[in-house]
This record gives C-alpha cells, sequence and structure tokens, in this order.
C-alpha cells in the first residue's frame, strides 16, 4: 500500500472562516483531538500574522507528540524568522513558506516578472532550510500556473532544499482532469521530483475539491491538504473525512492513510461545535442524514443487507448504531461515555458542572443528542464576558405589543431595563442596547438552526453584529429561542465591549 499524508490545515485554513476564530486553548484541544485521529501534519497558524497566532503554534507545539507541527509563511525573511522561533518546541517542526506562481499574481500582486518570482523561491527556501530540515513550498495559484513554468519553479525548490511541494488550486478553478494532469506533468517532467512529496491542496469554489484532491493523488501526489468538514475560506476546503474514506472503501487503489477513520464523527463534531459552524445535514460522511434512509423502497434492502444502500458502514466512522441514548435518567458515566466518543476529556470537577447543566436540559426536553452534549461543554466560555444576562423576561402575543425586560450583569454591577419591540427578539436587544446604553450596533446576519426536531428542542443562533465599520460574531444556544437570540447578540457585543 502506498503511504499518503493528511496534511491538516484545520487550524490555519480552516479558521479563516469568519466568525470561526477559536482562542489557543480551543486549538490545543483540536489540535489534540487531530493527533488522535492519526493526522501527520498540523498546520498550527501564521505566526507573523498576529500575536494569537504565535502564541498559538508555540502552545500547540507543546501539546502535541507525535505529528508534525507546521507553520505559514511568505517568502519573506522576516517571515520565516518568526515561525522558526514559534516551532522551536515542535518535536518535529516544518516551514511552509511559498509565492504565488501564476500570471494573476505575478504581474498584479507582486508586479514582477517570471524570473525574480524564481529567484524569490530559490531564496525563501534557502533562507527557511537554515532553521529547519523538513521545508514544504507553494506554489500559489499553481491550478492557474502555466505548468512548463511552474515544473521550473517546482524543480528549482527541491533543488534549494524543499522537501514537499504544494501545488494549490487556490481559487478552486481546476476541473479535475485537469488537475490530475498538472501533477502528472509535474512527476513527468521535474528533474529530482522523487526527492520531495508532491502535494495536494484545493478549494471548493466550484464544488470540485474532493475530486481534484483525489485526481492529484491517482497522478502522483502523496500529500492532501484537507481539513475536517471541508471548512476553508470562501467555499471550504477538501475535506478531510471524504478522503479518507474514499481511499479506505476504494482499496483496490492501494493507497492508505494513518486516520483512525472511527474517530472522524467525534472529531468533526468537535470542530463544528468549538468554531460555531453548523454541518449541512447532507455532507458526505458526517452530516445526519449521510445514514439516514427515508425512502421505503431503501430502508427494505439496508434492512436485508446493509450494503444494498451503504458503502460506508456507520461505525467505520465512528457513529455506533447502538449508541446510549441520554435522557434525564443518565448517570454520570452515560454522559462520560458519549463526550468521550465525541472526543472530550473532563476532569471530575468540569465533569460534575456539565451534569449539573445536563439534567437542566433533560428535564426540558425528552432526549438529548450530541449537539446539545457539545453546546453544554463550551457553555463555560461566557463565563469571561464582561456583560452577562441575569435575567429576561418577555410578554408577547397576537394583538399586544411585545416587551422585554432584562438584567445584565455589567462587570459585577446589575442594570435593569425595558423595552417595548416588534417582536419579542426586537425588544429583548433593545432592552440590552439601553441597559449598556449604546445603540451604535446593528445586527447584520441573524440565523436560526434547530439542532433536531420537536417543540422542545435546543436552536442554535448565530449573529453577526456591525459596530464601527466592523463585524463580530455571536452564538448561543437554548431551548428557548428568544433567550437564545439575546444571548447571541451579548456574545457578539462582548467582543467589542471593554
Amino acid at each position: 500500500m502506498d503511504r499518503l499524508f493528511i496534511f491538516d490545515t484545520t487550524l490555519r485554513d480552516g479558521e479563516q472562516v469568519p466568525g470561526c476564530q477559536l482562542n489557543t486553548v480551543e486549538k490545543i484541544q483540536v489540535a489534540k483531538a487531530l493527533e488522535m485521529l492519526g493526522v501527520d501534519v498540523i498546520e498550527a497558524g501564521f505566526p507573523v500574522s498576529s500575536p494569537g497566532d504565535f502564541h498559538s503554534v508555540v502552545e500547540i507545539s507543546k501539546a502535541v507528540t507525535w505529528p508534525t507541527i507546521c507553520a505559514l509563511t511568505r517568502a519573506v525573511e522576516k517571515d520565516i524568522e518568526v515561525a522558526a522561533d514559534a516551532l522551536k518546541y515542535a518535536k518535529k517542526g516544518r516551514i511552509h513558506t511559498g509565492i504565488g506562481t501564476s500570471d494573476y499574481h505575478i504581474r498584479h500582486k507582486f508586479n514582477s516578472n517570471q524570473d525574480e518570482i524564481l529567484e524569490r523561491a530559490i531564496a525563501a527556501t534557502k533562507y527557511a532550510k537554515k532553521y529547519v530540515e523538513d521545508v514544504e513550498f507553494y506554489c500559489e495559484d499553481a491550478g492557474r500556473t502555466d505548468n512548463a513554468y511552474l515544473a521550473r519553479v517546482v524543480e528549482s525548490v527541491i533543488k534549494a532544499g524543499a522537501t514537499v511541494v504544494n501545488i494549490p488550486d487556490t481559487t478552486g478553478y481546476c476541473l479535475p482532469d485537469e488537475y490530475g494532469a498538472k501533477i502528472k506533468y509535474l512527476m513527468e517532467h521535474v528533474d529530482g521530483i522523487h526527492k520531495a512529496i508532491i502535494s495536494t491542496h484545493c478549494h471548493n469554489d466550484l464544488g470540485m475539491a474532493t475530486a481534484n484532491t483525489v485526481q492529484g493523488v491517482l497522478n502522483g501526489a502523496r500529500q492532501v491538504e484537507v481539513t475536517i468538514n471541508g471548512i476553508g475560506e470562501r467555499a471550504g476546503n477538501t475535506s478531510l473525512e471524504e478522503i479518507a474514506m474514499i481511499f479506505k472503501s476504494h482499496k483496490e487503489r492501494s493507497i492508505a492513510t494513518n486516520i483512525n477513520t472511527t474517530k472522524i464523527y467525534g472529531t468533526s463534531r468537535l470542530v463544528s461545535s468549538l468554531m460555531n459552524m453548523p454541518i449541512q445535514p447532507n455532507k458526505a460522511i458526517v452530516g445526519r442524514n449521510a445514514f439516514a434512509h427515508s425512502s421505503g423502497i431503501h430502508q427494505d434492502g439496508v434492512l436485508k443487507n446493509r450494503e444494498s444502500y451503504e458503502i460506508i458502514d456507520p461505525k467505520d466512522v465512528g457513529i455506533d448504531e447502538s449508541a446510549i441514548l441520554l435522557t434525564a435518567r443518565s448517570g454520570r458515566a452515560a454522559l462520560k461515555h458519549r463526550l468521550c466518543v465525541l472526543g472530550v476529556d473532563l476532569d471530575q470537577d468540569k465533569l460534575d458542572k456539565v451534569y449539573q447543566e445536563f439534567l437542566k436540559l433533560a428535564d426540558r426536553k425528552k432526549d438529548i443528542n450530541d449537539d446539545d452534549v457539545l453546546m453544554l461543554v463550551g457553555k463555560d466560555r461566557t463565563e469571561t464576558h464582561r456583560i452577562k444576562l441575569e435575567h429576561l423576561q418577555v410578554t408577547s402575543g397576537v394583538g399586544v405589543q411585545s416587551v422585554a425586560s432584562v438584567c445584565l450583569n455589567l462587570s459585577g454591577v446589575k442594570r435593569f431595563e425595558a423595552a417595548a419591540g416588534n417582536g419579542p427578539v426586537d425588544a429583548g436587544i433593545k432592552a440590552v442596547k439601553k441597559a449598556i446604553n449604546n445603540d451604535d450596533m446593528t445586527i447584520q446576519e441573524f440565523l436560526i438552526q434547530a439542532i433536531n426536531k420537536g417543540s422542545d428542542d435546543t436552536g442554535k443562533v448565530h449573529m453577526q453584529v456591525a459596530y464601527q465599520g466592523n463585524m463580530y460574531y455571536g452564538f448561543s444556544a437554548n431551548t428557548d429561542i428568544i433567550a437564545a437570540s439575546v444571548e447571541a447578540f451579548i456574545d457578539a457585543i462582548n467582543k467589542f465591549i471593554i
């Protein structure tokens, strides 16, 4: 079996999605989950971009044992120096440097020419090689780069010391046969190509990221750059879970990864919860409908033989068909078991605290699902908020004016206000604005999502709030959708009210 290396960029490319930023503690939690999943390389961040990114790369390097920790840079000496400093605690560190190679980038982004870009590529690779042995070079917008020039760049950076060369379809433009042919061209025309690993990095702008990645692998690439749930800039990146299960399912291709596929579901839900990024129900492998059958013909076929309509055993991706159902009668052991399945490890004190919240929720809901559990685990993130909602009461109905009264805790000082509005949510938001004495903010996006089904279900609210020219994102989950809406608004304003 040929070994396919999995390079996960959830914490770098994935975290560039608006509203999905994680703090260092959360990033470490994801990194450890990726390690348990079997990821070979974790791209931990872009250290020169911010002190937070630098600190995260440092701390992830300390926390993770065996995967390679990678730091992104531009082809700039200062970037490379900062990345090398951030990787000083990594057991295995890699610097990922590069530059745009398409005419779009060379002419319009850099106002340069092919020869100058080639020189910069070689210089950056050599400079990174002074700090680490493992250097990856990316040819940004390789998907739209002329193959002959791309081959010159790849050959030159390999000679300069690159151990991995990344061929990104940065804009998601390529068709699968074109991208596969590009990788094949490099394999056949680059002198010394076998001294380095060729990597894919495909975006999903036209919905072809996974197809392009597969074609890249079938034509010689042996590293794939992917994210959990396919998150990433714009339409996202290639999904880790899709690539892992494609090659597990197609054993005839003799390509194997190190991924422990039974950890896929738990890791997927963990990332979705921490990043407040819902998974579409029909998402391949991890969507809630991925193994659901509503057609009578399909149901009959599956009951007679699962393989009639399922090419993947749900248990292979960590979905236990005989999962323990969580209800108000469940004990701590059942809750702890479900958390372990979801990749969450809590100490006894934290477990006790979450369990008490679990019992309160279970009294309001018949069944507790995975998203409910992860919501409870993440609820303590609001404890550090300067503004907290202590009390909310709303009067609303047909033919009456909606009125809301709130009590906010402003750094230990309680403030009561009431307001009327065009509906209960509007009244609650206006009461909060009065309580903080600030009306200079507007809601730009307001999304309500039910986790499962039923009138007793927990509702998720995602909110985008504009303030002084910037966008801030808030999130909350509650069985009371009005409370969830007000809490999400407060979550957003805590990010800019000092």
